[in-house]
């Protein structure tokens, strides 16, 4: 099993956490979005509280560790590891609880290229433990805006893990999808299974809107999210999201597989 202290070197050495590549200026931006209610950053979440751009500050400087000083205005982001793995165990133990009550389980992504394979591997192993790996609303169209203006996209499984590409991408079947914050494909995937009558997830999985977008419907959500990400931490507070692991959500895949690695340990979930 790989220990606490060695995932720690990890997510630095990899820049999981520790100083990571989102930018203070980035990071800033987003919570001034936020609290002006813009819905390209709320991704799905309708606050239920009023949210300062000081009070998003406090609340990130909690969850993840940025300063809190609001003339620190550029830089690299900070992400303190030992939030990261706090938040690691309680989503595993997330996991845990799923697995031991077979629960069924929907995963989706908007960081396809970087985070698939951490939740295929998710989607494995609670198949193994009996869960049922949901798939619903294969081959439906989401109107998504997107900073060129409103573009369809189809939403597809990959190993049991939802992401939306653009209409005849990876037809060859080399391209693993399109980066989206949108709570569209989940609310889509969601609507479908219910008017089909057919079973509903108890625990959804995954980042940006997907965990937003499910939370904000009463869906128990867990996911990863990046420090100029701030709607998962503040549904995380408003009590909508279980849990959130802060890191950087952009690293290269293969540096995400310690993570895979013990998670599904510490959920008693290897095989």
């Amino acid at each position: 099993m790989l220990s606490t202290g060695a995932l720690r070197a990890h997510l630095l050495a990899a820049r999981l956490a520790g100083p990571v590549a989102t930018s203070r200026e980035e990071s800033l931006r987003s919570y001034r979005l936020f609290a002006a209610g813009d819905p390209r950053v709320l991704i799905g979440i309708d606050p239920e509280w009023t949210w300062r751009q000081q009070d998003l500050l406090g609340l990130m400087a909690d969850k993840c560790g940025v300063s809190a000083d609001p003339g620190h205005t550029s830089g690299c982001d900070v992400i303190d590891p030992e939030r990261t793995l706090a938040a690691l165990d309680a989503f595993a133990g997330r996991l845990s609880a799923a697995a031991r009550r077979r629960a069924p389980v929907l995963l989706g992504t908007g960081h396809p290229h970087r985070l698939l394979g951490f939740y295929a591997a998710l989607a494995d192993a609670l198949s193994a433990a009996g869960c049922t790996v949901l798939t619903p609303a294969h081959g439906s169209s989401v109107d998504i805006t997107t900073r060129f203006g409103l573009r369809t996209h189809n939403l597809d499984y990959v190993r049991r893990v939802a992401l939306v590409r653009a209409p005849g991408a990876g037809a060859a079947g080399r391209e693993p999808g399109a980066h989206t914050h949108s709570p569209l494909p989940v609310r889509t995937a969601l609507a479908a299974a219910a008017e089909a009558g057919g079973t509903l997830p108890e625990l959804v999985i995954g980042d940006h809107g997907w965990v937003c977008g499910a939370g904000q419907l009463g869906f128990e959500a867990i996911g990863l999210a990046d420090t100029d990400d701030p709607a998962l931490f503040v549904g995380e507070a408003e009590g909508r999201v279980s849990v959130v692991v802060p890191l950087d959500d952009a690293v290269r895949s293969d540096y995400y597989r310690p993570l895979t690695r013990y998670v599904l340990n510490r959920a008693c979930l290897s095989q």
